[in-house]
């Protein structure tokens, strides 16, 4: 190890002690690391284009053009505020420990379940859309029709996979996301350029035309209405579901090296090369769409009818396979954050089976536990809800709300209770972050509850309605949240202690 390479184990070591915590977790992950598993997640390929429909269905090539940007701005909102935070409390469940540092227990308790929502239904959501991108693909050529049955095994499937390889260790998942992360950028590339020098025209005017395709005009993905402007909104679910997950970099915040900067860094450039890339990629695509009306007609199968049209089979078929390939991978790194939220949760004892859920395998150093219990209530949820849209809006819902809550909590911490910042400090300029982290909530709950995902709505209530039980019948008198104060100078002999255990079991 250098002696910058030590420097930065010390002080990592020294920041994760500070909030009353051992290093259980395998410290592997180098800075690329942090952002490839951010950057699988959003994964332009998966969202970019299972979601398509929601965007050319909607007003056509403008809610690519134009649409696009703003929806990764939303985005790009929250990463920022994340950002500041993560660099301050690089620990994993970031969220919920940031919620609870800033805001106090009840909050952070409220961030942690709403986050866990999130992203058990994003797992889910990834691996139903690249189900629909498999049966669009590869479906005709197999001789396979979609039908529940083996959507539910297909899903399973691959959750499966992706959790046995999350079991067997942090290296070989950081190895498949930094595969991913080279394969994503590779792979948008390939398909811009042939999507390019395969179309037929180049109209760029399509980039900023407005056209009215909802209703049957849009292959009914959205409901008929006079209003552009709410077809429009109803269009940014498309980029602002997309560019999502790019909290992966704060839950593995203790598998990373120099964390308080690769945390944020990662955050940052996650978002920013998936929106340029992605903007760019389905620009080309908007081009190559040989006609506009027919391809907005095949509502949530424009992906398809559109290279089917422009593309060489022999092609068209590498790129499937290359496309699939990387949403697998999508996937495989959601179940990696979304185990990271449920172990630091219950190391504080947040869950049921908390006991169990923290525990860390000696010989893979994961949380084995929190691996399988994420894949297992993400496949019972894609049973209860088998429709993509929903699926997609309840992600959007309960996983901005919880990248919300500890934004708003810094918002009026900031300068008071919060007065110590990490490396990556934007300055007062946090603020206003802040107010629109706030505005950006609001947008997005209306956008993700209005027909036809209705029943986002309905799910959305009764899962508050579930947490308020919880919480004030059983958590509020008996959850502490993480240690504070007293309590992280009464825990380093229990860190001394986990780590000198983990050390002994090698």
């Amino acid at each position: 190890m250098s002696s910058e390479s030590a420097a930065h184990h010390d002080e990592d070591l020294k920041v994760l002690h500070s909030m009353g915590y051992a290093q259980e977790l395998a410290r592997n992950m180098k800075g690329f690391q942090n952002f490839a598993i951010s950057f699988s997640i959003i994964c332009i390929l998966s969202g970019g284009i299972n979601s398509l429909g929601q965007g050319i269905g909607g007003v056509g090539g403008a809610a690519i053009g134009i649409g696009w940007i703003l929806g990764c701005g939303v985005s790009f909102i929250f990463a920022l505020g994340m950002a500041q935070i993560g660099s301050a409390y690089p620990t994993a469940g970031g969220l919920y420990h940031w919620s609870s540092t800033l805001g106090g227990r009840g909050y952070g308790w409220l961030t942690a379940w709403l986050n866990l929502i999130g992203l058990v239904t994003v797992l889910g959501a990834i691996n139903v859309g690249t189900y629909n991108f498999f049966i669009g693909a590869f479906g005709p050529a197999l001789g396979l029709t979609t039908s529940f049955g083996l959507q539910a095994a297909f899903v399973i499937g691959i959750t499966v996979i992706q959790s046995i390889v999350n079991h067997v260790g942090i290296r070989a998942t950081a190895r498949l996301t930094d595969l991913s992360g080279y394969l994503i950028f590779a792979v948008a590339v390939g398909l811009t350029v042939a999507l390019l020098a395969y179309a037929p025209s180049w109209e760029f005017s399509r980039l900023w035309t407005f056209k009215n395709y909802s209703g049957p005009a849009g292959g009914d993905v959205w409901p008929a209405t006079e209003s552009m402007l709410f077809l429009f909104g109803l269009g940014l679910l498309l980029p602002i579901y997309t560019i999502t997950g790019f909290d992966a970099s704060a839950h593995t915040a203790e598998e990373t090296k120099d964390a308080s900067r690769a945390v944020p860094k990662g955050i940052i450039n996650s978002v920013v090369w998936s929106a340029l890339f992605g903007w760019v990629m389905l620009s080309a695509f908007v081009l190559a769409i040989p006609d506009m009306d027919k391809a907005a007609a095949s509502g949530w199968g424009v992906f398809f009818f559109t290279l089917d049209a422009v593309l060489p089979g022999a092609l068209k078929q590498v790129l499937y396979v290359l496309i699939f390939v990387c949403q697998f991978i999508c996937g495989l790194a959601t179940v990696t954050s979304a185990s990271r939220m449920i172990f630091a949760f219950a190391r504080d004892g947040g869950l049921p089976a908390s006991n169990a859920l923290k525990r860390v395998h000696p010989g893979f150093r994961t949380p084995v536990a929190a691996i399988w219990t994420a894949a297992l209530i993400s496949i019972a949820f894609t049973l209860y809800t088998p429709a993509y849209a929903t699926i997609v809006s309840v992600t959007v819902i309960f996983i901005f709300i919880s990248y919300g809550l500890p934004v708003i909590a810094g918002l009026f911490a900031y300068g008071n209770t919060w007065t110590k910042m990490g490396p990556w400090d934007m300055g007062p300029a946090y603020r206003v972050v802040g107010v629109l982290a706030i505005a950006a909530i609001a947008l997005i709950f209306y956008l993700g509850v209005q027909p036809p995902n209705g029943a986002a709505l309905t799910i959305t209530l009764v899962f508050l309605a579930i947490t308020a039980v919880v919480w004030f019948g059983f958590e509020r008198r008996r959850f502490k949240g993480p240690p504070i104060g007293d309590e992280v100078a009464k825990r380093q002999a229990e860190i001394a202690a986990a780590e000198s255990a983990l050390v002994a079991s090698k």
